[in-house]
């Protein structure tokens, strides 16, 4: 019975997704763009712009890329990297608004709150519909991995060490009594971050799986 319901649900949903015409689809990717730049808008005014290559944030324009360019693959990676990042913001960034509770918060502080929700929640959601019509290949997995490696890269680079944006520069707050070598730090990461998206890749594969070519649609693949 559970089995049947969930073939019924799954129809209409099914159904339902593809009323939205290719324009329509690529509408779309004026919501991620717009998180980007509501995020970029905020560190700007703050002078941390060394935050918007956060996996979480330059997600969102790759999503919006992958959309506007009918570029499959890039939407792909943003989405499995959007799953973690939602993770990760609501364990190390919601705590720290407390002045939600006050209510005691500046106009800029309110403008971030918004557009950090928008860039992580709004962005996984977006990301989720589109995956819906592109579907999840067997592959993905490993290109986020490779997006994770490139991006990290870039912020060594080209962040503050006391970002530590992507957790490239140091090892992160908490762990300094495990790991005595950024280096040792950096390879278990790697390996941990691989491993999860791997798990995240069949996770999404298994919801949204990839058919044959015949049944692909004309413009994503």
């Amino acid at each position: 019975m559970f089995r049947v319901i969930k073939n019924k649900i799954g129809s209409i949903n099914h159904l339902r997704i593809y009323k939205l015409s290719e324009k329509q689809f690529r509408l779309l990717g004026f919501l991620p763009l717009l998180f980007f730049f509501a995020q970029a808008t905020h560190y700007w005014q703050i002078n941390q712009l060394g935050h918007m290559l956060w996996m979480c944030n330059i997600g969102n324009l790759l999503l919006a890329l992958g959309i506007f360019f009918e570029q499959a693959l890039l939407i792909r990676i943003a989405v499995i990297w959007s799953m973690p990042g939602v993770v990760v913001w609501a364990l190390y960034v919601l705590p720290t608004w407390g002045m939600l509770l006050t209510g005691k918060m500046s106009l800029s502080e309110f403008f971030g709150v918004v557009s950090s929700t928008l860039a992580h929640v709004g962005g996984l959601a977006a990301g989720i519909v589109v995956l819906r019509k592109v579907k999840m290949n067997t592959s993905a997995w490993a290109y986020a991995f490779l997006w994770y490696l490139a991006v990290q890269g870039a912020s060594r680079l080209l962040t503050p060490v006391a970002m530590n944006v992507n957790v490239s520069q140091r090892v992160q707050d908490g762990w300094e009594r495990t790991f005595n070598s950024y280096w040792k730090f950096w390879l278990v990461l790697s390996a941990l971050t691989a491993v999860c998206l791997w798990l995240l890749g069949l996770l999404l594969r298994r919801l949204w799986p990839l058919g044959s070519p015949a049944s692909r649609t004309q413009f994503w693949y």
